[in-house]
This record gives C-alpha cells, structure tokens and sequence, in this order.
C-alpha cells in the first residue's frame, strides 16, 4: 500500500454561499493521491474513518471575513471539518503508522495534514470512535467549555439549553442533571422533545414550534427564572431568555443557527436585562479550551463507560451522503450528532 496512487473520492465546494446552503453548494468527484508524505514533509497522511458534520461550517461557506476565526472554504478545494483518521504514512515524530487521530481533516478519503497541531491521538478505543467527532470531540468539549468553565453550574440551579438534542445540547443538558440542576430544554419537533425527556433525564422539555409566546411558555417552565442558559440559537429565543433571567444569571454564547442564514441577522432588544440581573453574557470558542482536554476525559470517560451519560448519533453513510447531511443539520433533520461514515477501518 505504502506509496502506491490510489483513487480519492472527494466532497469539493463549488462556490461561496448566500442564504441556505443546498446540497448542489458541494460536488463528490475522485481524484488520486500517493499513499506517502512527501521527503522531508512533516506532514501525516491518513485514511479518514469518521466525518463530523457542524453548524459552525455555514460560516466557512460564506466569503471571507475580516472578523472570522476560521477560514472559509476554498470554492474548487475539498470541504474540511473535525473527522476520526487513521494515520498510513508520518513525518511527523509524534505521529505513527497505525495511530488513529481526531482533529481538522478533508472530505476525502485520504487526506495529507500539514496542520498536524490540531490532531490529538486517540488513546481509548473502548468506545465507538465516532464519539471522537462529538461527545470525545470538539462538541463534548464545547459543552464542557460553556458549561463547566463558564457558567460554574451549582447544584439545585436552573438550566435552560437550546437546540437541546443536537451534539452539544444533549451533552449539557446531561453534564448539568449530574450536577444536581434543574435543566429543561428545546427542541424543533415532539420526537426531539421525548428524546430529551426519555433518554437524556432532561426534567422537561419543549417544542419551541409550538409556542406562540416564547417568553409565556419559558415562565412556564421557570417560575423562578433561569440561572443559566446555554445558548444555541440566538434570536427570538435569547429575547425570551433575557427577560427570563435570574439575578446573577450566566449566558453561554456557543452558538446562532437561527440567525446563520439570514441575509440580515435579527437585533436583540432586551440586553438591559444583563444590567438590571446583574447577569453575564460570554461568547467562547471550544479550541481555546483545548488544553483542558486531558481533564475532560477524565471527567467523561468513566461516565459514559458507567452508563451515566449517553449519546445519539444520527449516522450518514458513505461521502456521497455527505452534501446532505451538512445542509440537514439548518433544517432540524438530524437527530443528535450529524456523523458521516467513510470507512470503518
């Protein structure tokens, strides 16, 4: 194998993106690639096993922005997102043949990193390693993040979380009930709202589809208003969450996907409720939590293997299916983590 030219089948994004991005937005051709890192490269070449599919990469598809902390796609270059791979050929002295990676890959079959730094090895693999693209992947550390280094949850507070059955959602909601917190959560469909309830102990739950007064319907659910909130969706929800806030309230400001579509973004008008609450409202990104990674696993591993804490995802196979699985993710279709399979092994 080692050297040889093989045929790479790639998702390749044709051009940037306005308004919702549709499946024709990518293109799956193949190409080929030598299954060596060139002489002198410190680079890894690896055969990617798992894709992880994420409403942070709408923002990739748009034109460049002076203000983003990531790049976007190039239009005629493969997609590239976090994926689970296994390393075929390394130049790198950290890295070995046979060593399984999660980390920035391409929508590809096999993909030559040079960015090596945002590669972590894969040491436990008594767990699927399609956890690697969310609950042990950079989802699992973004509700980590929010939760735990941002809005110090205590026991006996309450929690309201967004988006509550998607890869981080169902995560904090969890995170927060073995915390001895009162936590509720939303959801786009009733199936979602039962899952929350059934299979991840959330205490209630609700359709936000079928609330006419977003603000009436969290009162309902939180008579004594809320502690904190794990934001997911920005727009009229925050609204409703701002004047639902409890003194000393926390905002975890991980997501918008209500708003990443939009040409113009909504406003929010109840921010004075920060001051009146006294209240904090942090925007975070997971990659600057990264060194807590080694303490996050200690704190996860064990309760996932103990049964505490337990994870759904929605899997996707084969690269074709890749296109619509991403573009899923702004319509609600996907139940829990979005994962596309491109070989198991």
């Amino acid at each position: 194998m080692a050297g040889e030219e093989v045929s790479n089948k790639q998702v390749i994004f044709r051009d940037y993106v306005s308004g919702s991005p549709k499946e024709s937005d990518m293109c799956v051709t193949t190409s080929s690639i030598k299954l060596k890192v060139p002489e002198g490269s410190k680079a890894v070449l690896v055969k990617n096993l798992y894709l992880s599919c994420d409403p942070y990469m709408r923002g990739r598809m748009s034109r460049p922005l002076i203000a983003s902390y990531i790049g976007s796609f190039q239009p005629g270059s493969p997609i590239g997102g976090y994926g689970v791979s296994k390393v075929l050929d390394s130049g790198h002295p950290n890295f070995k043949k046979g060593d399984l990676v999660w980390g920035i890959t391409g929508w590809e079959e096999y993909s030559l990193i040079t960015a090596t730094e945002s590669l972590f090895k894969i040491h436990d693999t008594d767990v699927p390693l399609s956890y690697y693209t969310g609950i042990l992947g950079m989802p699992g550390m973004t509700a980590y993040a929010g939760l735990y280094e941002i809005c110090s949850p205590k026991k006996g507070e309450y929690v309201f979380v967004s988006a509550a059955s998607g890869a981080v959602g169902q995560l904090v909601g969890q995170f927060a009930k073995l915390l001895g917190c009162y936590v509720v959560g939303s959801a786009g469909t009733n199936d979602k709202v039962n899952l929350l309830k059934s299979k991840f102990g959330f205490d209630e739950a609700f359709n936000y589809k079928e609330e006419p007064d977003l603000v009436a319907a969290l009162q309902r659910y939180f008579p004594e208003g809320i502690d904190i909130y794990f934001e997911n969706v920005g727009g009229k929800m925050l609204d409703a969450v701002l004047q639902n806030l409890r003194d000393h309230g926390r905002i975890a400001v991980c997501g918008m996907i209500s708003q990443y579509n939009l040409e113009h973004p909504e406003g929010v008008h109840n921010l004075s409720a920060l001051i009146l609450k006294q209240a904090r409202m942090v925007g975070f990104l997971a990659p600057s939590f990264y060194d807590k990674y080694p303490n996050y696993l200690e704190l996860v591993l064990p309760s996932i293997k103990e049964g505490k804490i337990t994870y759904v995802e929605d899997i996707a196979e084969g690269l074709e299916s890749a296109p619509a699985a991403l573009v899923g993710l702004f319509t609600g279709r996907n139940v829990g983590k979005q994962v596309v399979v491109v070989a198991r092994e």
